[in-house]
């Protein structure tokens, strides 16, 4: 992923003049047309005397490059793409009586374009549709069996229609013409008793005309009456599969131009009206219709379609092709069920609408008002044979007046609205022998176009002077635009010296040492001396190219800092600076610290700035530092100085330009925060004084002080001391007595217990067996009693 942004942003200096690197001159073009097909920003300059001595100066590069080098304006040479109007009449609003061979619509209607490769050329076109426009209307109609109830509703569609289209315009015409399918299998009944009657044998209507491809009936005519007397004659035909013949009859109506008598000065309206589906191309091919369409017109001399059973049906492409070549706008009028199959044809032949149609046609006048209504409501723009080599972009500003970029295209249009259409050309290369084309743009179903011819941009004016066995090329080369083009065996600027001089030992002449390369790699070996190149970092010089003046050490991008100057490779320092690459300044006024010392005693100053030694010290002249031992001291002027007007500071203007940290006073200290020192002195009043010295991330110091010192009462009373003392002791003494008095006490009423016990169990063991008493039992007795009576005084009888 870096080395993708790398690329990118290498590629975006190539493209950019006068940014990073030189388009022009990395190109290495030799000649003056090479150099203008590089970029649309290179110019050449034709000047003979042009460039330093001894170095290859590029004669390609941007033309205020060139102009910089002394190169004269008028050895210049440098085109750029430029648009020329040829013919412009001005937009009609309507028109003028009945006269309608001067409406226009489009505006320019002619124009030359000069393209140099890369550089765009942009010119505007508006287009306006001019009200009360005269209308060709051809209906064409299927007539397969299925459409038998249609063509009883359309039979007086004549007098209606033209009564509804007279309130849209003044000069109307009407066409008929009628279509089944191709008269042979599959596609119809082509048994011997279908030949004149394809409907023998069909109960619901037995009677029909034999299947035919396309009849032309009714030319173009206002007379309307005509329309209906010739519909009325219309019998139906059958034919065999669903899919129709249509697309034949769509194409003789569009090419057969005559014929069906379409004026060029009128909006054409093709009706296909129809209840089920086209066939397409390769269709035929089911009936053995290898050819495919020539899109010409075959109309015998009885206006029916002669190739029906020869050709082919046309594909989409050739419809759309021969459609938009006779300015006609194609209405599909379809039943419901076939809608969404005609919607998706309308994406593919541009200038074509779908409208639905009711199953007996009794909505068609309707319908085709409300095509037409949507046709004049919209401007879409098409191109016819543009050259290959030029890519068009289009820009579209409708009646909102906001530009749409990539639209060729205005929607929601009333009658005399204009709509301008931005168009952007440009050539990506220069064709062979650079012949001049031509293409048209014009607005879908116009007869107004507009023509632009296109030339290229691609030869120099110099080229045209040259001079073959110039004096300045030695007599022996052709002099053209600024250099010498040497005849073979001979090289140069000027054709004078010969390959064969080319020794070992000439060679040698431009190799700084043995091994090294010819001219450092930086330059050409011409007649035993070096040519350097130029660069775009900055130049080439010295007898072997092995100096330049930009690759010395940088700082931050900067070559030398900024404080130097780069000699062969070598930063020299201006006055001030050293170093490799003079960024270490020589002054030490940035180091003095406020209080006049350097680094405030607690650094070095190198290179202009404090490096500061003392743990824990920072700042631009190393006067902050938390943590050093004389930190609370030099704070404590400071406390001394802003809070009581005390101190070595006292005086207003030392304290004011030594001590700029903020003092707040507080009425209890906080110690717990980190980074926070804890700071105390004893007064002159010995009171005791605290404050913190805290230092904040935005580098900012912080001093928080008690508002009062603190101050204590007398020494303490030294015979209190020592009564508490003895006082202790005694306590002391007491609760130990008390603690063995206790103990004592609990053991003597334990062993009293344990005698009692014991006394018990002798006289049980005596009342159990009077016949036997035991001589050592009596005198056992009397000892107890004598041992324990003396003790309990008597307490045995």
């Amino acid at each position: 992923m870096w080395s993708a942004a790398v690329c990118c942003v290498l590629l975006q200096a190539l493209l950019q003049p006068g940014a990073g690197l030189n388009v022009c001159t990395s190109g290495s073009a030799a000649s003056c047309e090479e150099c203008l097909l590089i970029h649309p920003s290179c110019a050449w300059c034709a000047q003979e005397v042009f460039g330093r001595d001894r170095t290859l100066t590029s004669r390609c590069d941007l033309l205020q490059n060139l102009q910089k080098k002394n190169c004269e304006k008028r050895f210049i040479e440098y085109s750029t793409s430029h648009v020329q109007v040829l013919k412009n009449i001005p937009l009609s609003s309507k028109r003028a009586g009945s006269v309608w061979d001067h409406v226009v619509q489009v505006s320019p209607q002619k124009i030359s374009l000069n393209l140099r490769p890369g550089h765009q050329a942009q010119f505007s076109l508006q287009v306006r549709q001019v009200e009360d426009y005269p209308v060709d209307l051809y209906y064409l109609m299927d007539l397969s069996l299925s459409m038998k109830d249609d063509l009883e509703t359309i039979r007086n569609l004549g007098t209606k229609l033209a009564l509804e289209m007279g309130k849209l315009t003044s000069n109307f015409r009407l066409g008929f013409g009628s279509f089944v399918d191709k008269n042979m299998s599959p596609f119809s009944y082509t048994a011997p008793k279908y030949q004149e009657n394809p409907c023998n044998g069909y109960k619901l209507f037995p009677n029909c005309v034999p299947t035919f491809g396309f009849r032309h009936i009714l030319p173009l005519t206002d007379q309307v009456d005509r329309f209906n007397q010739e519909v009325q004659k219309q019998m139906v035909s059958r034919n065999r599969d669903a899919p129709e013949g249509g697309f034949d009859a769509i194409l003789q109506a569009a090419v057969c131009e005559d014929k069906i008598g379409w004026r060029k000065e009128a909006y054409h309206l093709l009706v296909f009206a129809t209840d089920d589906v086209p066939h397409l191309a390769l269709d035929g091919r089911l009936g053995g219709l290898v050819q495919p369409h020539d899109g010409r017109c075959h109309l015998d001399d009885q206006n029916e379609y002669s190739a029906s059973t020869k050709m082919d049906y046309p594909s989409l492409a050739l419809l759309g092709e021969k459609l938009a070549e006779n300015n006609i706008f194609l209405i599909f009028a379809v039943t419901k069920r076939h809608y969404v199959i005609y919607k998706n044809l309308t994406a593919l032949i541009p200038g074509t609408t779908v409208e639905i149609l009711d199953q007996d046609s009794k909505n068609v006048i309707q319908l085709i008002v409300t095509a037409y209504s949507n046709i004049r409501s919209k401007v879409e723009l098409t191109t016819s044979d543009p050259p290959e080599d030029i890519s068009l972009s289009f820009t579209a500003t409708c009646q909102d007046g906001q530009p749409l970029p990539g639209l060729r295209k205005c929607a929601d249009l009333k009658i005399g609205d204009t709509v301008s259409f931005d168009v952007s050309v440009e050539t990506r290369s220069c064709p062979s022998n650079n012949p001049k084309q031509s293409f048209t743009i014009k607005p879908v179903g116009f007869e107004d176009r507009l023509e632009v011819a296109v030339a290229y941009e691609c030869d120099c004016g110099c080229s045209r002077d040259a001079q073959t066995n110039s004096s300045v090329c030695s007599s022996i080369g052709t002099y053209t635009c600024g250099t010498c083009h040497c005849e073979p065996g001979y090289l140069g600027a000027r054709c004078e010296c010969q390959e064969g001089d080319a020794s070992s030992m000439a060679v040698s002449a431009c190799r700084e040492s043995e091994g090294k390369q010819l001219c450092s790699g930086r330059g050409e070996c011409s007649c035993n001396q070096c040519l350097c190149y130029e660069s775009e970092f900055g130049k080439f010089y010295g007898s072997f190219c092995e100096c330049d003046d930009f690759s010395c050490a940088r700082h931050k991008g900067i070559l030398c800092s900024g404080h130097g100057e780069c000699h062969c490779g070598q930063c020299k320092c201006h006055s001030g600076y050293i170093g490799d690459n003079c960024n270490c300044s020589t002054e030490t006024a940035s180091c003095i610290a406020d209080d006049g010392t350097m680094c405030s005693g607690r650094g070095q100053c190198v290179c202009g700035r404090c490096q500061c030694t003392e743990p824990g010290a920072f700042g631009d002249t190393c006067e902050k530092c938390p943590t050093c031992p004389d930190a609370c001291g030099t704070k404590r002027d400071c406390i001394e100085c802003r809070l009581f007007g005390s101190g070595r500071l006292a005086e207003n203007q030392t304290c004011q330009r030594l001590c700029k940290d903020q003092i707040l006073t507080v009425e209890t200290l906080k110690t717990d925060e980190p980074g926070t020192v804890l700071c105390l002195y004893k007064t002159q009043e010995d009171c005791v004084m605290k404050f913190t010295y805290t230092e904040h991330a935005s580098g900012q110091s912080v001093l928080e002080a008690l508002k009062e010192p603190e101050c204590g009462g007398g020494g303490p009373d030294a015979l209190m001391v020592l009564l508490a003392v003895v006082g202790s002791i005694l306590l002391v003494g007491v609760v130990l007595l008390a603690i063995w008095k206790l103990v004592i006490t609990v053991h003597d009423r334990r062993e009293f217990a344990r005698f009692q016990s014991a006394r018990s169990r002798a006289r049980y063991e005596m009342a159990s067996n009077p016949l036997y008493k035991q001589p050592v039992s009596t005198h056992c007795l009397e000892t107890d009693f004598n041992m324990y009576g003396k003790s309990y005084n008597g307490g045995f009888h």
